[in-house]
């Protein structure tokens, strides 16, 4: 039997950071239980009523975060926040699928396009792997707004 796969992440700033990775993947931001959204309806406004009316204090109502697949396939992405920094390289990353069907020059291409759109959301630009057939297609390394480092494949 498979099993479902949430995949969470440590945080300085869940708001931000899930902000992020939502523009990367194209997630979004789930409702609060019971609240139906209007198109349109800010959806920090929406969780900041819903946390006040369920008496979370307002220091704490930036403790965690979440995206959903708005097609229901990926997994759910989960952001907590922690008083302690990243430290070291993360032992587990995503690779960000951009460019799967490309090859050689027009996938490189497509892949820097996309790097540079991330590089405006707030990504870094770690190092990019030319091509090297037959075992690798070429990749960019990332990093998010809180140096989690990401593939750009």
């Amino acid at each position: 039997m498979s099993r479902m796969v949430q995949i969470t992440f440590d945080a300085h700033d869940p708001q931000a950071l899930s902000t992020f990775w939502a523009e990367v993947l194209g997630y979004v931001h789930p409702a609060p239980p019971g609240v139906k959204l209007q198109p349109g309806e800010d959806i920090w406004s929406a969780w900041d009523e819903f946390l006040e009316t369920s008496g979370v204090p307002e220091e704490q109502r930036n403790s965690a975060s979440a995206l959903v697949d708005p097609e229901g396939k990926g997994p759910r992405l989960f952001f907590q926040k922690v008083p302690e920094g990243k430290t070291a390289k993360n032992r587990v990353h995503l690779d960000v699928r951009t460019a799967s069907d490309l090859h050689h020059e027009e996938r490189m291409a497509a892949l820097e396009k996309e790097c540079d759109r991330l590089v405006s959301l707030g990504a870094t630009r770690l190092e990019r792997h030319e091509p090297q057939p037959p075992m690798s297609t070429g990749f960019i390394i990332m990093a998010d707004p809180e140096d989690n480092e990401f593939c750009l494949d």
